[in-house]
C-alpha cells in the first residue's frame, strides 16, 4: 500500500487508498480468528497478553474503518508484521533444537534489526505524531490511548527478546528458575 501510494505518508490523519483499506480490513479479520481461536482453544490463560493486543488491534481497526480517518496509521503499524517473520523463525529454530547455532545466531541479529525497523521505528514516529498533531479527544484520544499502551507493550517484548538472545544470565531469578515462567511467547 505505501510502495504504490507513498504519498500517503503525508497525510496520516485523512489519507486513503483502496489498497490500505483493504489491508486493514483483512489484518481485522485475522485478529478476530486469531482471537476466537485462542478462546475456542482454551489457550487464554496463557496468551492473554495477545488477546489484550487483539483486543487493542481490533477495536482500532474497527473505528478507522468506521470512520475512514488515520487509515495510514494503521498501515505503518502493520509494518511490525514484517519483523513477526523474524520472530517466527526465531521461534522454531528453538523449537526444533537446530543443531548448527549458526542459523539462530544470524537470525538474531536480523531478527534485532528488523525490530527496531519495523517495530520501534514506526511506533515511536506514530506516538511522537499522535502526541503533537493529533486532537485528544474523541477518535484521537482513543488511538493516542491505544498507542501508549501498544508502546508500553513493545518495549515489553523487546526487553524479552533483549534478555533471552542477548543477556541470557539476567533471565533466571533467584530460585534458578525463569523470571518469566515458562510462557512459549517469552522463549
Amino acid at each position: 500500500s505505501l510502495w504504490h501510494s507513498p504519498e500517503l505518508l503525508s497525510d496520516i490523519q485523512d489519507g486513503y487508498s483502496v489498497s490500505g483499506h483493504l489491508l486493514v480490513c483483512f489484518s481485522s479479520g485475522y485478529f478476530i480468528h486469531d482471537t476466537l481461536d485462542i478462546i475456542f482453544n482454551h489457550q487464554s490463560r496463557s496468551s492473554w497478553e495477545y488477546l489484550v493486543h487483539h483486543a487493542m488491534a481490533i477495536s482500532a481497526f474497527v473505528s478507522l474503518i468506521v470512520t475512514g480517518r488515520f487509515l495510514v496509521a494503521a498501515v505503518l503499524l502493520l509494518l511490525v508484521e514484517v519483523s513477526n517473520i523474524f520472530l517466527t523463525v526465531r521461534m522454531l529454530l528453538k523449537m526444533s533444537n537446530v543443531p548448527s547455532p549458526a542459523l539462530y545466531e544470524a537470525n538474531k541479529y536480523i531478527n534485532l534489526v528488523m525490530y527496531f525497523a519495523f517495530r520501534l521505528a514506526p511506533q515511536a514516529y506514530l506516538t511522537w505524531y499522535f502526541l503533537r498533531y493529533v486532537e485528544v479527544q474523541g477518535q484521537g484520544a482513543f488511538l493516542t490511548a491505544n498507542l501508549l499502551l501498544l508502546d508500553a507493550m513493545i518495549l515489553m517484548y523487546f526487553s524479552r527478546l533483549l534478555r533471552s538472545d542477548f543477556f541470557p544470565s539476567l533471565r533466571k531469578g533467584s530460585a534458578g528458575r525463569d523470571v518469566d515462567g515458562e510462557k512459549f511467547l517469552i522463549d
